[in-house]
């Protein structure tokens, strides 16, 4: 008898926004969609909108000490809490929390976090894994769902990089661009 691989299923997904506080797209979607939240909202899954660095976004500024999409690794995570910690380091410990622990099997399942750039991309999505099949799958279904629209891919995979990026708490992590 043949043992059938059990594919993976996605219950429990983040949309960030606000990981610089000056790009406003994600803000804009994250707070409409706190409001309301019923068009991401899916039956059997859990949808949770956040706005990740709400400090920086009142300022309207990329970051208040340090730039929260570089501090997931396990030195800033594991960092004990003094009075004079960083901002961004102190946050990321709290989205580890709340949406990890990063790397556990208890962390969220997907997370997209959304960014603006001024780069020419148009509306680009950002993969760290290109082993990663159900990301893959994902990318799949979202271009061909926007088609004739383009939707470029970035793979920013590296062979030994643990990336430390914001969404990299979840299991399965996106980054979408838009300028």
């Amino acid at each position: 008898s043949s043992s059938a691989v059990a594919k993976p299923v996605v219950r429990r997904v983040g949309v960030f926004g606000g990981t610089h506080g000056n790009e406003m797209s994600g803000v804009l979607l994250v707070r409409h969609w706190q409001e309301n939240g019923a068009e991401i909202q899916r039956p059997g899954m859990e949808v949770k909108p956040f706005l990740t660095n709400p400090r920086a976004v009142e300022k309207c500024t990329r970051y208040i000490d340090c730039d929260l999409n570089r501090v997931f690794d396990p030195d800033s995570l594991g960092r004990p809490v003094v009075e004079d910690i960083p901002y961004e380091v102190r946050r990321a410990q709290e989205i580890n929390h709340i949406f990890g622990p990063k790397g556990s099997d208890d962390a969220y399942d997907l997370i997209f976090d959304l960014h603006n750039t001024t780069s020419n991309m148009g509306g680009t999505l950002i993969l760290e894994n290109s082993r990663d099949d159900f990301t893959i799958q994902m990318v799949h279904y979202i271009k061909n769902a926007l088609a004739p629209e383009l939707c470029p891919v970035l793979l920013i995979e590296h062979p030994s990089l643990k990336y430390a990026t914001t969404r990299s708490v979840a299991k399965h992590p996106v980054g979408k661009y838009e300028n």
